[in-house]
């Protein structure tokens, strides 16, 4: 792939990365559900890996509350058609009834359908 091609493609999966963020900030789980693959999984800090159907019935319910994303540092390969990205964030949420700033690395795969970028997994970490 060219360089100018990588680029962009860098700058698209950062896009699909924010709008991620933003609609988790926001609460926006329409939003999340258009940006994630349908088979796509959140593994959270415990070891579960929870489909993304259950995680946005969650945030609906309240059990995920996110406040606020502050970005800290993004990384993202790119080779053909996938891309993976390493970013840090601290996160303040309530998550079931617990209120925290949780300092999180999200690991993430990405695929280009021909169009968009699409997060097909998520692991998360603290840091």
């Amino acid at each position: 792939m060219p360089a100018s091609e990588d680029a962009n493609a860098r700058e698209e999966v950062l896009d699909a990365y924010r709008a991620h963020l933003r609609a988790m900030a926001d609460g926006d789980t329409d939003a999340l559900d258009d940006l994630l693959d349908d088979g796509f999984t959140l593994t959270h800090i415990t070891g579960y890996q929870q489909p993304k159907a259950e995680w946005l019935s969650q945030m609906r319910a309240g059990r995920f509350v996110y406040h606020g994303v502050i970005e800290k540092s993004v990384t993202v390969d790119v080779e053909g058609d996938t891309a993976r990205l390493v970013g840090r964030v601290v996160t303040e949420a309530t998550v079931y009834g617990t209120h925290a700033d949780w300092p999180l690395r999200f690991t993430m795969e990405y695929a280009h359908d021909g169009e968009t970028w699409t997060a097909l997994r998520s692991v998360a970490t603290t840091w």
